[in-house]
């Protein structure tokens, strides 16, 4: 069981997981299991990409004391977001992360409030106190591009000369890379946010290593769908997660609450031109299925990008489209 370790963190998610808070951490704490010490890997991870993984990855290799456990180390909010007083849109929300860790073997998942307090350590500091005296590490690994500490003065050379000096062993991991057109590309979020927005849904989770996921609750939208033969379920997605371009894509939807599915559909985001929608909305056409959906909450993987979003003429030639883009998926299936 996958243990969240935080302090003055909103947590909400349609598929909630087991959770255990803390108001700080301190190794005097018997909330936080009592001085036990964490091999751990250290940065954002947003994503949990192929790159993150091989971070991860070190930290089950490393032999673990029967009073340590593998743990991974975060900060929130984004160190981007308190820096630029922007809202950041990720692609693995507190909670979707969590899970994707607790199937790696991931035993805790702390997370550091990044305030002015911490933004202003120096790197020493921030071993000293952070990772030595509050998390109480033995061993650490992180990405070969990690910054630390007051303006980013420190990187991994740095934290691995500072940690040595508190006989902690640092692995620094390469970049990871994948071949594109017979040219290498690094693995990054910022990368696969790009492939995102572009619509470029193939690339995007070729570099995850797993299909871009939405998970949301089904809810009440104006039922158009149903007067043209293709009845739609209306998500409501978390606000901070990264919702790709719009327009329209062959999809499976793989759990439905706790029920786990593997159904081909087919999803619209966008404004709905054809029917002059006001607003952006996520809509999932899933194909023979009938039954009611409303509360449900469904986890939806993204294959293929079909078509960007587009205003037709008639409901009748709106149809007459739905019914291709439909062909997508079931020939994914076939």
């Amino acid at each position: 069981m996958l243990k969240i370790v935080t302090s003055a963190v909103d947590i909400s998610s349609p598929f909630p997981s087991k959770i255990v808070s803390s108001n700080q951490l301190d190794c005097s704490s018997t909330s936080i299991t009592d001085c036990k010490t964490r091999a751990i890997a250290l940065g954002n991870f947003d994503g949990i990409h192929g790159g993150h993984q091989k971070v991860i990855e070190p930290i089950f290799n490393k032999p673990l004391s029967e009073d340590s456990c593998p743990c991974l180390v975060t900060f929130i909010p984004h160190p981007q977001e308190f820096f630029s007083g922007q809202k950041k849109k990720l692609l693995t929300p507190l909670l979707e992360k969590s899970a994707l860790l607790e199937k790696l073997g991931i035993e805790e998942l702390i997370l550091l409030p990044f305030d002015r307090e911490l933004a202003n350590l120096t790197p020493e500091d921030f071993v000293l106190e952070m990772l030595v005296k509050k998390i109480n590490a033995s061993f650490i690994s992180i990405g070969e591009d990690f910054h630390f500490g007051y303006k980013r003065q420190g990187n991994a050379q740095d934290l691995k000369s500072i940690a040595n000096r508190h006989n902690i062993k640092v692995n620094i991991t390469t970049e990871k890379n994948i071949l594109l057109q017979e040219k290498t590309q690094r693995i990054s979020s910022s990368s696969i946010r790009q492939c995102l927005d572009e619509g470029n849904v193939e690339l995007a989770n070729q570099m995850l290593g797993r299909e871009y996921q939405l998970i949301g609750k089904v809810v009440k939208g104006k039922q158009l769908g149903r007067t043209i033969g293709f009845p739609t379920a209306n998500l409501s997605i978390p606000p901070e997660k990264l919702i790709p371009k719009k327009g329209v894509y062959a999809v499976t939807v793989n759990q439905i609450s706790d029920r786990h599915v593997n159904i081909p559909a087919v999803m619209n985001i966008g404004n709905r031109p054809t029917v002059a929608g006001e607003y952006v909305t996520i809509e999932v056409h899933l194909l023979d299925w009938d039954g009611d959906l409303y509360g449900q909450n469904l986890l939806v993987k993204l294959t293929q990008f079909i078509r960007p979003e587009q205003k037709f003429a008639s409901l009748s030639e709106l149809k007459k489209q739905i019914k291709l883009d439909c062909e997508v998926p079931q020939q994914d299936c076939r």
